[in-house]
């Protein structure tokens, strides 16, 4: 019979303990120093190491080189307490699970008198002393407080404030705590090449997050997969077969048409998901951890890789463009919604109906009133005035639209050149874009223009991508040419790119790209334009996208300055050429902070605790 990992490779010296140094260095020093109690009380989550400890306590206590940290382990005493030993007869050891009771606490009183046979100290070790009962403390009481010179206690448990507070306060208590990933991972590499077996990096993660901390939970997971490992060693497939955990794969497609909006892949992974016989409720809590990654990949990017976040380097690398995509707004709320939804779950009997209404909720924020709703759809908000921003020498009348007088500011008169103008209709006042977009409502076409769309190439070629490879590559090779009215158009090189681009597959996926990065609900249009074209570049278009009848002209975007009184009014209409005002330089430089925006429609919109749908 094989001997399992966690007994084969139990630690025969305080040296030889993995991640408990806040534990191991004060008894080694108190031993080298001769400073030995009377009793110890070892705490902690089981399987780190609390009995093992009590043993090479005893063991270190009792060589004959001793009391010494490091036991020479060739003296009778060293070769009896060995993790394989036969045992001492001066070293007993009890189970309180089994003997907690008032007449095994006064049998144990009763021989703890005697002298060690041939050591030099007689330790009890009581592990689960927290199953001691009242009356079972209360007859170790007066031993306890006061033994004799051979005898030491070793008290072992998993809930220290369960041991009798008396009892307690004679001890020297140290606490054990759980391995940390790195550290059990250092753990699992050094047993795994001891054991001659290969074994893939991605499994790893799979084994800690299954042992939950424990160094001999871990161990036995460790020792079913090697016990089932094949010619190939253990690969990641049968690891995620064996244990039972959510396919990276499946964790990765959803949060990327998350990602995106894409509901037709959230359904579609759900539907994998079950068909591959995977429990929703396990789903729903890897999907958490997750969101938790990528929260720190956001905002804590330099501390991903100490052990913060536990992922293979690819992984790592296409998690952190998922954190990018997905915004500090958004993954905070889908960690709450996926939270809520675990709660929801426990004892549910329809958990697959309860994962897909969570995942409604989280391809819906413009249906929620929560702060963290807001807050995702104020991100979108300012990607967008971000790019609209007008820069350096660009023309001002790419801003979206002029700002209202603030209230209790007079706009003083400036004269400016007499300018023929045409008559134009002017339509009805449309509200400004930031209120819709905060309120949940598709941002008004046409203020956002060619320019505005090229400044977020890069972002909407990872949008493509994160949906389709092949429809990345075409989108790739086309021009954001001009924008008419609620239609983008598309300028490729050749006919055959624009047909194939053109194709409504790819037109919903660059749609939804729109989408998600600049939050509009645009058409678009693939056009063949004879000649060099820069994708994704600024070259200017064959032709100039025509403007709508009866469209008021852009004109820049003031801020509100409480401190000196803002610039003139624009004129309503300006032909191409006429110059403008005489201040039209420091109108370039007091031009709308996107953030002040931002922060001025959050606030507005958590005092009112609502949102219009």
């Amino acid at each position: 019979m094989a001997l399992a990992l966690y007994r084969k490779y139990r630690p025969a010296t305080f040296a030889e303990v993995v991640g408990q140094d806040h534990v191991t260095e004060p008894l080694r020093t108190a031993l080298a120093a001769g400073r030995v109690n009377h009793a110890y009380l070892f705490s902690g989550p089981r399987g780190c190491g609390k009995t093992s400890s009590a043993r090479i306590l005893a063991r270190s206590l009792n060589c004959a080189a001793g009391p010494t940290p490091d036991p020479c382990g060739v003296c009778p005493s060293c070769v009896a307490l060995a993790p394989e030993g036969p045992g001492s007869i001066d070293v007993v050891e009890l189970d309180a699970a089994s003997h907690g009771g008032v007449d095994d606490a006064r049998d144990l009183r009763d021989r703890a008198f005697y002298a060690p046979a041939e050591s030099r100290y007689r330790v009890f070790i009581i592990d689960e002393a927290h199953m001691v009962t009242t009356q079972g403390f209360n007859a170790l009481l007066k031993i306890v407080e006061e033994p004799p010179e051979h005898l030491v206690f070793i008290f072992a448990t998993t809930e220290p404030e369960k041991v009798l507070a008396t009892i307690r306060s004679r001890t020297h208590h140290y606490p054990f705590r759980l391995l940390p990933p790195s550290t059990m991972r250092g753990l699992l590499e050094q047993v795994c090449a001891a054991e001659g077996v290969a074994i893939e990096h991605a499994v790893y993660p799979l084994v800690i997050r299954a042992g939950g901390g424990s160094a001999r939970d871990s161990l036995s997971v460790l020792d079913q997969l090697l016990a089932g490992a094949g010619a190939e060693g253990v690969t990641y497939a049968r690891a995620v077969a064996l244990l039972g955990v959510t396919d990276v794969a499946l964790i990765d497609d959803m949060v990327s048409a998350l990602a995106v909006q894409d509901g037709a892949t959230v359904f579609a992974t759900i539907d994998r998901l079950v068909e591959a016989g995977h429990d929703p409720r396990r789903f729903a809590s890897d999907l958490l951890q997750r969101f938790r990654d990528l929260v720190l990949l956001r905002v804590a990017p330099e501390q991903a890789g100490h052990g913060l976040v536990d992922a293979p380097q690819d992984q790592l690398a296409a998690m952190t463009a998922q954190a990018e995509a997905l915004g500090v707004g958004a993954l905070t709320r889908f960690a709450e919604i996926t939270h809520s939804g675990l709660i929801e779950m426990r004892g549910a009997t329809a958990p697959r109906l309860l994962l897909e209404l969570l995942c409604a909720r989280m391809l819906l924020p413009a249906a929620a009133e929560g702060d963290s709703a807001i807050l995702h759809r104020l991100e979108r908000l300012e990607r967008r005035l971000t790019i609209a921003a007008p820069t350096g020498d660009q023309p001002v009348s790419e801003v979206s639209q002029p700002a209202p007088p603030q209230a209790g500011i007079q706009r003083p008169q400036v004269q400016r050149p007499e300018v023929p103008r045409p008559e134009v209709q002017r339509p009805e006042a449309q509200p400004a874009e930031p209120v819709a977009e905060a309120q949940g409502q598709p941002a008004a076409p046409g203020q956002l223009d060619a320019t505005a769309v090229r400044r977020v190439w890069q972002a909407l070629l990872d949008a493509v991508r994160e949906q389709s490879r092949a429809t990345q590559v075409l989108f790739s090779n086309s021009t954001a040419s001009a924008v008419e009215g609620d239609t983008l158009v598309l300028s490729l090189p050749t006919a055959p790119l624009a047909r194939r681009l053109g194709e409504e597959r790819n037109i919903e996926m660059i749609k939804r790209a729109l989408r998600n990065v600049l939050g509009v609900d645009w058409q678009v249009r693939c056009e063949h334009t004879p000649g060099p074209t820069s994708p994704g570049g600024v070259q200017a278009p064959q032709r100039s996208p025509e403007r709508p009848a009866g469209r008021r002209p852009e004109v820049p975007v003031r801020p509100p300055d409480h401190r000196v009184s803002p610039p003139p009014e624009p004129p309503d209409f300006e032909e191409p050429g006429v110059p403008g005002p005489p201040d039209d330089e420091a109108m370039h430089s007091e031009r709308l902070d996107p953030e002040q925006v931002a922060l001025e429609l959050l606030a507005e919109q958590l005092g009112a605790r609502r949102i219009d749908p």
